[in-house]
């Protein structure tokens, strides 16, 4: 008896996924619940654990293959490698048997009704013209998305996104060629490419600076962070203070806090904050749900926790779904400064970057302060610069004095 293994539910906005690698060859004992394969989503990367005990049996999906929720990706036999054939036979049967429907699958998509894709995709396709037939469809079973929309609205698209022109690169000459190493592009890469460029298309981003004295916040961290870490089990970084202060400004400046959905401003009267994380496949940002009702402890475990889940590569596609804001934190790789790009579609992503004692005038006398540069890019076509400006004071001033954070001045 076989039990196959499928490619699990993997969230509402993905509809594929690509094999990572297996960890196990065919023939190799096999226990129920233990990683058998990786899969890499645009997304997140995910291990897939064997349904039952027995022996691997026939792999059907290759690395580097594509697949979609539901598929086949081999099986595990009961009893020993002997009955792997069998197993194999019977997993290739529903491979095969979607392929004579495969040739009316252009249907729905000939049929292009903005109903079938959602009241939002209808109303940008009535605003703008654009039909969404004629775009490549991200969603669940190829539906077309608002992102979708918008991206080929703001790049005037007529044609499919996937089958937009990609500028041919220039050979090498043969004795640089054969130095060079070509590595596939994974998922979440290509998924990081194409949003940023997405936002620079269709944001109107402008990035204002200031600059923080870090001097209240590190004397209070140093005094406190022995005692907090014993508390509450976490240590007492930058993150919670900047979180808070972002919150404090997002409700002074709720335009930050908004997004465009065709021709409405839609403000989120609630705060989740996305916190940029670096990993070895690239940038992901979970979420931090509810910020505001969170102590400084509270989100310095949450963050804490998203970190070294997403290094593991253990994050789920829901905690990384959901942002209103986005903070992103340069300086622990040495930035000096920079001009982060937004995380569509929110309208505000603030950067943080590395601290270093800089001269600074103070009541007329020139003093040495730990200074750091703030910067923050938003969507002009929400944000005004006065917004903008005002929204990264607030922050300042939330910084160089924290108490502000505590009486929520």
């Amino acid at each position: 008896m076989a039990t196959e293994i499928r490619v699990p539910t993997l969230g509402e906005s993905v509809s594929e996924a690509t094999i990572g690698r297996w960890f196990k060859k065919p023939g190799d004992p096999v226990k129920a619940d233990e990683p058998v394969l990786e899969l890499e989503t645009d997304k997140v990367t995910l291990e897939v654990n064997a349904p039952a005990s027995g022996t691997l049996g026939d792999i059907i999906a290759k690395d580097g293959e594509t697949v979609a929720p539901g598929a086949v990706l081999g099986s595990i036999v009961e009893g020993g490698a002997a009955a792997a054939p069998a197993a194999a036979a019977k997993a290739e049967a529903p491979k095969a048997a979607p392929a004579p429907a495969a040739a009316p699958a252009p249907a729905p998509a000939a049929a292009g009704a903005a109903k079938d894709h959602g009241p939002a995709v209808g109303r940008l396709a009535a605003e703008s013209g654009v039909n969404p037939a004629n775009v490549g469809g991200t969603g669940k079973d190829g539906r077309v998305t608002k992102g979708d929309m918008l991206a080929a609205i703001a790049t005037g698209a007529s044609a499919p996104a996937a089958s937009a022109p990609v500028a041919a690169r220039a050979p090498s000459a043969p004795v640089d060629a054969e130095r060079e190493e070509r590595v596939k592009m994974t998922k979440l890469r290509q998924t990081i490419a194409r949003r940023l460029k997405d936002a620079q298309n269709t944001a109107a981003m402008l990035t204002t600076f200031n600059d923080v004295d870090m001097s209240a916040v590190m004397n209070l961290r140093s005094q406190y962070k022995d005692v907090f870490e014993k508390k509450h089990g976490t240590k007492l970084g930058f993150m919670g203070f900047f979180t808070k202060a972002v919150i404090q400004a997002l409700k002074d400046v709720p335009a930050v806090n908004a997004e465009i959905d065709g021709q409405d401003l839609v403000y989120k009267n609630y705060y989740h904050i996305g916190i940029a994380v670096g990993t070895e496949k690239g940038l992901v940002v979970p979420v931090v749900r509810d910020a505001d009702q969170l102590s400084v402890a509270g989100i310095e475990k949450t963050i804490a926790d998203f970190g070294k889940r997403a290094r593991d590569g253990k994050l789920s596609i829901d905690e990384m779904q959901g942002g209103t804001f986005t903070i992103t934190n340069g300086g622990i790789y040495g930035s000096l400064m920079s001009t982060p790009i937004l995380n569509a579609p929110q309208s505000g992503i603030l950067g943080m970057h590395r601290i270093e004692e800089r001269p600074v005038v103070r009541n007329g006398q020139v003093v040495v302060r730990p200074m750091m540069y703030l910067a923050l890019s938003y969507d002009h076509r929400i944000v005004d610069g006065k917004e903008a400006v005002t929204f990264l004071v607030r922050v300042k001033d939330a910084l160089e004095d924290p108490a502000r954070l505590v009486l929520d001045l």
